[in-house]
């Protein structure tokens, strides 16, 4: 074979096998076209509480193809979760108003409104509202399977919610 048709074959199936390992790639998650979501609502009806606090899901797992989930807390109790920690996922808070103490690791300090906080996976956090009222907006990436946790969690109470907690940081992997 002479060089130029050896150069034009080679060429020709460089440039098909990257179609070809296409046609085998598993098919993408299922991800949602877009929606509105009003004000004082939750996703797919999907509203918990922790204490007398709504927690309303906005953007949830299957929407994103578990890749984010993200819940609009809105306090009415000041305190908030034990300090915990999610294996597999980042989160972050967005705060909107409301004054609140975060710990994450070692360092502490606090948030008003339009602060964001992030706590990395595999970093111990928690939070504790510290106003009479607050609001903030929080995110899992990716999301895992977050949102079956905090539905059972609506059911729990007293010691039975520190094992949930511990549970849900393991679970969502």
């Amino acid at each position: 074979m002479k060089r130029r048709k050896f150069l034009l074959a080679t060429a020709a199936t460089a440039a098909v096998l990257p179609l070809a390992s296409l046609a085998t790639a598993a098919a993408p998650p299922k991800r949602s076209p877009g929606y509105l979501v009003k004000a004082r609502t939750a996703r797919l009806n999907q509203q918990n509480f922790l204490g007398h606090s709504p927690v309303d899901l906005k953007v949830a797992a299957q929407d994103t193809g578990t890749d984010l989930s993200i819940f609009e807390y809105t306090g009415r109790d000041k305190g908030g979760p034990p300090l915990h920690v999610h294996l597999a996922q980042d989160e972050v808070f967005y705060i909107v108003e409301g004054e609140y103490l975060f710990q994450l690791g070692e360092k502490k300090f606090r948030a008003t409104a339009g602060d964001t906080v992030f706590a990395p996976r595999q970093v111990p956090h928690t939070f504790a509202q510290v106003s009479a009222e607050g609001r903030m907006f929080y995110l899992y990436q990716p999301a895992g399977s977050i949102e079956a946790c905090f539905a059972s969690r609506a059911r729990l109470k007293g010691p039975r919610l520190r094992r949930w907690l511990r549970h849900c940081s393991r679970a969502t992997r």
